[in-house]
């Protein structure tokens, strides 16, 4: 079956896209929310694509190529690891604490070593309705990936994980007034927010089966390259690898994510801010991000400024915002990123 409705979440997430084939994972999830029904899609075409001239449609599928594989999580593993990332943050000086930890984050790495995936949507990870248990799991998906394309060895890759799991574990100190407060934070709960990264270094500084690189990693990802982060203000030389690494996908899982005092950026606008801040981030490792994210999937449609609507067939790993792409009507193909001729197109 394929589904003819977007399902979405509280927040107004998409948990699984209009078109998506079902399957097994899928249909128990939703029965298990209470969806007693849904509406399918009854032969092979895409309800959108009906109107596609036959020539198109040849011209789509020549010029077709796949995404990289993206991590996937199965809803069997989503459960575990949401029941696992609570654990820890309500029970930080339990002496399970690390092999706890070191579950979770094999079971990120699995998923990440599957079918080679070096690619992340984070739409389609969510483990739970709680921000700060979803967050740390994004995060430290997001940031296991970015480290894979930047060639990490898989060693330092399954560390990255971990200290992206235990990233804000020091919001467990911080009263829930404050944690969950649904307006702006005033100048003093503002800074004593800023505190949890001090707060996570201390739960984890007596742990001597937890590495100083993922306890520095924790101390330092909101650290920025030009010294102007927190809470040391270190310049780049001093900041470690794994907090560089973690402070972009933080920063990113953030600005697209609803929250009760903002509205989720769009990916393509929290992109778009991601790349502006070259004083801020490691650039290196930034392009290592931009080459993990997938903003406009192959197979999916979008509208260009010159009014026609067109399907995705080619995304570009060094300019994502830029894919090649078909005219649904005209058969014409825009290489947004290489023909000279598109460089005043954008997709709105």
């Amino acid at each position: 079956m394929r589904i003819d409705q977007a399902i979405v979440d509280t927040t107004g997430r998409t948990l699984i896209a209009r078109g998506t084939y079902l399957d097994d994972f899928m249909i128990d999830a939703l029965m298990k929310k209470g969806v007693g029904g849904i509406y399918t899609v009854e032969g092979e075409d895409d309800p959108e694509d009906a109107d596609i001239p036959i020539e198109t449609r040849e011209t789509i599928e020549k010029m077709r190529k796949s995404d990289p594989a993206k991590v996937e999580l199965s809803e069997s593993v989503k459960e575990r690891v949401s029941e696992g990332i609570q654990y820890l943050y309500q029970n930080t000086e339990s002496e399970k604490f690390t092999e706890s930890t070191n579950n979770i984050a094999n079971d990120l790495m699995s998923a990440v070593l599957n079918n080679d995936a070096i690619a992340v949507d984070i739409s389609a990870l969510k483990v739970s309705d709680e921000y700060t248990f979803k967050h740390s799991v994004d995060v430290a998906t997001m940031a296991m990936v970015i480290a894979k394309k930047h060639g990490l060895p898989d060693n330092d890759i399954f560390e990255i994980g971990i200290t992206g799991l235990l990233h804000d574990v020091g919001k467990s100190k911080i009263p829930n007034e404050v944690l969950n407060k649904p307006g702006r934070l005033d100048d003093n709960e503002f800074a004593l927010m800023k505190q949890h990264t001090l707060f996570g270094f201390q739960i984890l500084k007596e742990k001597n089966d937890i590495k100083e690189q993922i306890k520095l990693g924790v101390l330092q990802h909101h650290e920025k390259i030009n010294g102007k982060g927190y809470p040391q203000g270190l310049p780049s030389d001093k900041i470690n690898m794994y907090a560089k690494i973690l402070s972009i996908a933080d920063i990113y899982d953030a600005l697209v994510t609803k929250r009760p005092y903002k509205e989720p950026f769009s990916q393509r606008d929290a992109v778009e801010m991601i790349m502006s801040m070259t004083t801020e981030l490691d650039v290196d490792i930034m392009k290592s991000f931009l080459g993990s994210v997938i903003l406009y999937p192959v197979g999916c449609n979008i509208k260009l400024s010159n009014g026609e609507n067109a399907k995705v067939v080619e995304n570009h790993p060094d300019c994502i915002l830029r894919p090649k792409v078909v005219g649904l009507t005209s058969g014409r193909v825009y290489d947004l990123a290489k023909d000279i001729n598109c460089a005043n197109l954008v997709i709105i």
